[in-house]
């Protein structure tokens, strides 16, 4: 477990608004909570585990595949909130990239980036998740 209390902090906002995607949203937001929660699950474990370089090496290839699951969501389904959050994921893809490329030791920069990027798709999830209940909720009511 992380050991600052701001990401510690962070991570429970996450698994929040991970469990309301799952709880609440259709099967699009459930699927992307599901996905933003192995990804989270995966990179404090890969961060304890590896080696510093291997690490970010496995988190870059982690937030690829994340990042192809939602494109794939994003084609099957067209919600609006997977838009927003594939270009998010382009933003966190570049910022990686941008330190792996420059060799550049992560820094606080770095962090504030990650962890607003991790919001945002957070954030997108909880969104994605109540537009879905409030129409759900709008053709229950039509149809009694």
């Amino acid at each position: 477990m992380p050991n600052s209390p701001l990401v510690q902090f962070l991570l429970i906002l996450v698994l929040a608004g991970c469990g309301f995607g799952v709880w609440k949203g259709d099967i699009p937001e459930r699927l992307g909570a599901l996905i933003i929660l192995l990804n989270a699950a995966l990179s404090v474990l890969l961060g304890h585990v590896l080696h510093s370089e291997l690490s970010y090496l496995a988190g870059l290839v982690i937030d690829g595949l994340t990042a192809l699951a939602f494109l794939a969501m994003t084609v099957s389904s067209g919600r609006p909130w997977l838009g927003a959050a594939m270009l998010i994921y382009a933003g966190q893809f570049a910022l990686r990239s941008y330190y792996l490329v420059m060799a550049r030791p992560r820094d606080q920069m770095h962090a504030i980036v990650n962890n607003a990027n991790f919001m945002a798709l957070t954030g997108c999830i909880v969104i994605g998740t109540i537009i879905a209940w409030g129409q759900r909720r709008r053709r229950a009511s039509r149809t009694t």
